[in-house]
């Protein structure tokens, strides 16, 4: 059983958050834009209701990446942190999570945009296109 709040943050700790509560979905996106905005192959993210994410320290910094999509950064070390189109949920980087261990993705979206050399998991539920949650 999960305690809450969870904590992550940015590579420098400039940006630090909290989780208060059980995320909705947890997902592996392989969206051209999401490979863009973080330099990888594809995106771990857990989607969390917007009013259980704080900023304990710091703050983000913003970027409209395509017209209603807001996605936020440590502004000093570059770290990818969220990523939001609407106000009531936003999705975490499951990697900036203190314990990224903690909520494994349960499936995979945009494989239609998956790169040829970085293979699906077959024990994940798979998507060609959006699923459950963000990303």
């Amino acid at each position: 059983m999960t305690s809450y709040p969870v904590t992550g943050g940015c590579q420098c700790n400039a940006v630090r958050y909290s989780l208060g509560a059980e995320p909705l979905f947890s997902e592996v996106c392989h969206c051209d834009s999401c490979r863009r905005a973080t330099g990888a192959e594809s995106v771990g993210w857990l989607t969390e209701p917007a009013e259980s994410f704080r900023i304990e320290h710091g703050a983000l910094t913003l970027h409209e990446s395509s017209p209603g999509v807001t996605r936020g950064f440590c502004g000093r070390c570059g770290t990818t942190l969220t990523y939001q189109n609407g106000a009531e949920t936003i999705d975490v980087t499951l990697a900036s999570l203190d314990d990224p261990e903690l909520f494994p993705p349960r499936a995979e979206i945009w494989l239609e945009e998956r790169l040829s050399w970085n293979p699906a998991n077959p024990r994940l539920e798979q998507h060609e296109r959006g699923g459950g949650g963000g990303g």
